[in-house]
């Protein structure tokens, strides 16, 4: 036998030991940090604790959020307790008609010095933020819209052929109103599939409108604490892309994922009825997504399980039914309600 062999392959046991009790430990002390943060949201947020959870979700896996649901629903007073709770820059943009790009990226100014010299200056827009919210995003123009897609994906803006990156951690957290059509542009597919989640925010249960009355019409409100820093958030990032992933959960995505796809599935209402199906971003979402949510449960892995139920939001707005479809009364959600059920 070769003794050179016990050279080249070094006992390491006891550094992936070390390492897995390290990233244990790690993910015990996120698992607390993130329950003060729900604790803290939920002080003033009632009634959304599963829309508190899918948003959590989004910024751990580090990608965006889209909020559709009807006014009055507190999806902006989220997005403020959420800027409180992880200690972040948060801004707001309310999108308009006659919004221009600039209004969002910022533009440059000629300043003239006291020895007369002129130069251009650039004044940062609102979108150099930690926590951007983009209030009835589909109410802006494509142009606009085109602008913020960007930002979103880049991680940076361009102004007159500078580029300027915008802070770490960056996050979109768009609304948009499901009842509004006059005055609106439907968000394209390619911006859509940017965003990592989509959101639908219901009406609270009688108890939690309840606690509403009574909690936000006194002389005295609940306020948000800060829970995490940004650098706590960025950590925590990092971390949700360490948790290891089982192969069956690995094949459970790809399953669900290429049953979408009217090509390539087996599934007769989804070759009949779909449209469009998802695309791999959808695939590199669940990955991030079911991670966060085993995390925010206190798991140190994700299941099956964890892709069924995050495969609402994060399919949802990376489909679309036809219209034969559309006229029988088919839609997104039963068609991704019956690939689910094939998982088991």
């Amino acid at each position: 036998m070769d003794d050179r062999s016990a050279l080249v392959a070094p006992d390491t046991s006891t550094a992936t030991d070390a390492d897995a009790q390290a990233a244990l430990a790690d993910i015990e002390r996120l698992g607390g940090q993130l329950r003060a943060a729900r604790t803290s949201i939920g002080k003033v947020i009632y009634g959304q604790q599963d829309v508190i959870d899918q948003t959590l979700v989004a910024l751990l896996s580090g990608g965006h959020l889209l909020l559709i649901g009807v006014p009055g629903l507190a999806k902006t007073k989220l997005v403020d307790t959420l800027g409180v709770v992880l200690g972040m820059e948060a801004k707001r943009i309310q999108f308009t008609p006659d919004l221009m790009p600039a209004d969002i990226l910022g533009s440059e100014v000629l300043e003239e010095s006291e020895g007369g010299r002129r130069t251009f200056r650039f004044l940062q827009g609102p979108v150099f933020a930690q926590l951007l919210m983009a209030d009835e995003i589909n109410r802006a123009s494509p142009r606009t819209q085109s602008a913020l897609l960007q930002s979103m994906q880049e991680r940076h803006v361009t102004v007159a052929g500078k580029r300027y990156d915008l802070p770490a951690p960056f996050h979109v957290l768009a609304t948009q109103n499901p009842l509004e059509q006059e005055g609106t542009y439907p968000l394209p597919e390619a911006q859509l599939d940017r965003f990592l989640l989509q959101v639908d925010v219901g009406y609270p249960d009688e108890e939690a409108e309840r606690q509403i009355m009574i909690g936000t019409t006194g002389a005295e409100q609940a306020v948000a604490t800060q829970a995490l820093s940004p650098g706590d958030l960025m950590a925590a990032q990092a971390l949700v892309r360490r948790l290891p992933i089982g192969e069956s959960v690995v094949d459970a995505i790809l399953k669900l994922v290429r049953a979408g796809r009217p090509e390539h599935t087996d599934l007769d209402i989804v070759r009949q009825r779909v449209a469009w199906g998802p695309g791999p971003r959808a695939s590199q979402a669940f990955m991030l997504a079911c991670r966060a949510r085993a995390i925010i449960q206190g798991r140190l892995a994700p299941s099956v399980d964890d892709v069924v139920a995050l495969a609402g939001p994060i399919l949802r707005h990376r489909m679309a039914v036809n219209f034969s479809a559309r006229a029988e009364g088919v839609t997104v959600e039963s068609v991704i309600a019956q690939m689910c059920a094939r998982l088991g």
